[in-house]
């Protein structure tokens, strides 16, 4: 049963968000439910949809933090040196972090919006922010390129370096490849601005 609110709506709504990111780093993503968030927290299942428009909400929510703390923590990174040292440091200041919560990083890649429903905007700008350091970094690799080849090159590297974390803390990677996650990183940005490098001097 649930009981009368005691909490203004700023901390019940920081209530749910706690104990839904609790639950995710303890169970994953499959151990998420209205029900045991409302169980958590001592309100009915009903409360929570009162405060987040459903479950996509809240996870939306849950990941935008997530995000938040990762492009502060990149943006801190040491932005001294050449374009490889830089991503190097960028790429080993992302491993680093996503490992420290494996299963709610995991919860990015875990979590799809229902068919024909696209992330909202304010999701996609935060996206957008977690890359800019890295494209600031690969620029002066890039000098003379279009904008759309700069925005290009800063994604293909960050995909390829998200993926590799994500099999890393879905615990896929080592399996199959030998290695952990950052020996292969370091091998893929080191090939990767060795073909920039190249390109440019051609």
């Amino acid at each position: 049963m649930g009981r009368r609110s005691i909490h203004t709506a700023d901390e019940l709504r920081e209530l749910i968000i706690q104990a839904a990111t609790d639950i995710v780093e303890r169970d994953g993503l499959a151990g998420l439910s209205a029900r045991e968030i409302a169980k958590r927290i001592g309100y009915s299942p009903g409360t929570l949809y009162n405060v987040f428009e459903n479950l996509d909400d809240l996870l939306l929510t849950i990941e935008a933090r997530l995000l938040d703390q990762l492009t502060e923590r990149l943006t801190q990174t040491d932005a001294s040196g050449s374009p490889a040292q830089r991503v190097r440091r960028l790429a080993e200041t992302y491993v680093a972090f996503t490992q420290e919560r494996p299963k709610l990083w995991n919860l990015l890649i875990e979590h799809r919006m229902p068919a024909g429903q696209d992330a909202p905007l304010w999701y996609q700008t935060k996206l957008e922010g977690l890359l800019a350091p890295l494209e600031q970094a690969l620029a002066p690799l890039l000098d003379g390129a279009d904008p759309g080849a700069k925005r290009r090159a800063a994604r293909t590297l960050w995909a390829s370096v998200h993926g590799m974390t994500s099999l890393s803390t879905a615990q896929k990677l080592a399996p199959v490849t030998g290695h952990a996650g950052g020996s292969l990183v370091d091998e893929l940005v080191a090939t990767y601005i060795a073909g920039l490098e190249h390109r440019r001097g051609g």
